[in-house]
């Protein structure tokens, strides 16, 4: 009887101990996890501190170039080395906690220290590059609009040129010519400066297309014009129309010439066909063929001389009802208008040939 009771009482011991050792286990583990917890808030909270929180709120913007192909660490080493931000553990350690380690994309960007590094993570995975202007006047032709393309930076004069007169890009965005001329729309616009030619003359497209609309074009069916014609006598307007109320008065000049079969005698047509012209139009340029020459080809050029904008457009859908043929320059950029060749004649004597 001993002998058990001394047995049960070192199982008993040998329990209480083992319940001893595991509760001690148990306590060290959820000391252990209570502080891996409050550490754990505690990194979350000094990050999310520090996602919120600017460098240097005084800080100026600085335009920072991040490469295709350049991932997380590039582009933070090129942060920390322009000091946008001070940090570069962080502010990896934060972009892979948001997911966006991976989604950060190339461009220019303006950023500042004065920026909270979540608006810096932000703009870089949204892609909120910096846009350059650019303005395409109303009656600019190609060659015009490629030298602002490449003042702005954008791409050379040549590549421009190029990419806006190739018969097979021309085909593929559905416009029925051999070039871009006449359909890049006049106005401003806003491009990222790493942009292709190709993308820039999308874009002007894209807005011709979305001002021409359905009416103007159920307009050209009903004066019997392709819109290439539109475009093209719109563009003949543009350029012959110093104050801007005249087009519609233009317009009607040329509508009634080319109802009457008579060539449409516009000087802007022949400059246009004049390679290198010098500013000089002389006998011989009206009198040499071109395609262009509408002193020597009836009806319209084979294309748009320029870009023309909204109102050259509308004006060459829309023309003022009149008998005009004939116009003569005043010389102070509206026209004398006339309905016969006597009065042309004596208009031309008065504001062309006087002293």
């Amino acid at each position: 009887m001993v002998y058990r009771d001394n047995r049960q009482a070192i199982i008993s011991n040998n329990l209480l101990g083992a319940n001893s050792g595991l509760i001690k286990l148990r306590t060290i583990i959820s000391v252990i996890l209570f502080l891996v917890f409050s550490s754990s808030i505690c990194f979350f909270m000094d990050l999310s501190q520090y996602a919120k929180k600017p460098v240097d709120n005084s800080s100026a913007k600085k335009v920072v170039i991040i490469q295709p192909g350049h991932g997380l660490n590039a582009t933070t080493e090129k942060l920390f080395k322009a000091g946008i931000i001070k940090n570069r553990l962080k502010f990896k350690l934060f972009a892979i906690i948001k997911g966006h380690d991976k989604n950060v994309q190339a461009g220019e960007y303006l950023l500042s220290a004065s920026m909270p590094p979540v608006k810096i993570l932000e703009i870089l995975v949204n892609g909120k590059v910096n846009l350059h202007k650019i303005t395409v006047v109303e009656g600019y032709n190609l060659h015009q609009i490629a030298d602002i393309v490449a003042r702005a930076g954008f791409a050379s004069r040549t590549d421009f040129y190029a990419a806006a007169t190739n018969a097979s890009f021309v085909y593929e965005k559905g416009i029925d010519a051999k070039t871009f001329e006449g359909y890049l729309f006049p106005e401003t616009y806003y491009f990222p400066k790493v942009v292709t030619p190709e993308k820039i003359i999308s874009t002007m497209v894209d807005r011709f297309r979305s001002v021409f609309t359905a009416k103007w074009k159920k307009r050209a069916e009903e004066l019997g014009f392709s819109i290439l014609q539109v475009v093209t006598l719109a563009s003949i307007i543009e350029k012959e129309t110093g104050a801007p109320f005249e087009r519609p008065l233009i317009s009607s000049v040329f509508h009634n010439r080319l109802k009457k079969g008579m060539r449409l005698e516009a000087d802007p047509t022949v400059i246009y066909g004049i390679k290198n012209f010098n500013g000089n139009l002389t006998r011989k340029h009206l009198t040499t063929w071109s395609p262009y020459n509408t002193y020597k080809i009836k009806g319209l050029p084979i294309g748009p001389i320029a870009c023309p904008g909204f109102k050259a457009i509308e004006a060459a859908l829309y023309p003022d009802d009149t008998r005009f043929i004939f116009f003569v320059s005043k010389r102070d950029t509206t026209h004398k208008f006339t309905t016969n060749l006597k009065d042309h004649n004596k208009a031309i004597r008065k504001y062309q040939l006087r002293r």
